[in-house]
């Protein structure tokens, strides 16, 4: 196999700590209905139409027109959606800042991430600025496990899949990449990121 020059990252759950329960926890005092909350009214898959470019202003009222009732907590996602941000996931960053400023391995983003919250994230955390290139889906109206962003992202940046690796906590999000000929890990910790760069023979000598 080719040797590894390039790393791709996704971003929430691997960079960043994002968790929608850290605003509603704090509301729903019982799992069950806050569980019964995330599968029937602000789901995933409504989560992630933003993500492909609907706006956060559609996406809320649409959602209050269909449960009325659940009008406050709906729109609680987005004016609290700052507050779901937990901070970096500081042990892959550290790994992401050697790669940076220690060696010469290609660095990209590639995430599922909402145009009007994306830059947020953008404006905190300055790690976000050192790729050499990134994707955000929803500024492509585009997104994984889509094998189009994938495909956009090659276009791009002229990546070589075979010389690339790709990292996600989503496994369905690799299956795309895995395709293209990018070699993926599915991101579980930081130290088994690590170890499996490393089985590829991504180095982290200076």
């Amino acid at each position: 196999m080719k040797p590894i020059n390039t790393i791709v990252f996704d971003l929430g759950g691997v960079l960043v700590d994002w968790n929608p329960d850290y605003v509603f926890k704090k509301v729903f005092s019982d799992p069950g209905e806050l569980e019964w909350f995330y599968q029937n009214v602000c789901t995933a898959d409504w989560n992630e139409e933003q993500d492909a470019g609907r706006t956060l202003e559609e996406a809320t009222e649409t959602l209050v027109k269909k449960f009325p009732d659940h009008e406050a907590h709906i729109r609680m996602y987005y004016d609290h959606w700052e507050e779901m941000l937990g901070g970096p996931i500081e042990k892959t960053v550290a790994l992401l800042s050697h790669l940076k400023h220690k060696t010469d391995y290609r660095l990209y983003a590639l995430t599922n991430w909402s145009a009007e919250t994306f830059p947020i994230a953008l404006g905190r955390y300055e790690f976000l600025h050192w790729f050499h290139g990134r994707l955000v889906s929803g500024e492509e109206k585009m997104r994984k496990p889509f094998k189009e962003i994938y495909e956009l992202l090659i276009a791009r940046f002229g990546i070589d899949p075979t010389t690339s690796v790709y990292v996600d906590d989503n496994y369905r999000n690799l299956v795309p990449a895995k395709e293209l000929g990018f070699r993926v890990i599915h991101f579980q910790s930081p130290e088994q990121f690590k170890k499996e760069l490393e089985a590829l023979g991504v180095g982290f000598e200076d």
